[in-house]
């Protein structure tokens, strides 16, 4: 298992749901490195740009955007699934693969780098 890190939006995007939607999630969350290199979990996918890897793991009705840096999983992004349909649907995206089509979107990036931009700092500074 890896350490789960939330930066203040993701942290700010949980504390958003009901103690127990909030404590479901948590508790479907599990990962480790074989759950993401055998893909034997449909829940979680990989989305890749220039060479990084992000994963999306699906709860319910919500998506979780991470990625893996040393021994700890960074969650970049909480956000309710409907916000990437409504997105998709406006942009006239197909549906059939949500995780290759959000590679390609400017704005799902946008999301996540301002998710990265949130992080807290390293060493307390």
């Amino acid at each position: 298992m890896f350490q789960i890190v939330f930066n203040t939006i993701s942290a700010a995007e949980l504390s958003c749901l009901d103690t127990l939607a909030q404590l479901d999630l948590l508790d479907q969350f599990k990962v480790n490195q074989d759950i993401l290199s055998e893909g034997r979990d449909d829940r979680f996918g990989q989305i890749e740009r220039e060479g990084k890897s992000l994963y999306r793991f699906r709860c319910d009705d919500y998506r979780v955007y991470f990625e893996v840096e040393d021994d700890k999983v960074i969650v970049h992004r909480l956000l309710h699934k409907n916000t990437f349909s409504d997105f998709l649907f406006r942009s006239k995206l197909p549906m059939n693969n949500e995780d290759e089509e959000l590679s390609q979107s400017k704005y799902f990036w946008t999301l996540i780098d301002e998710g990265k931009a949130e992080l807290p700092h390293k060493n307390g500074q």
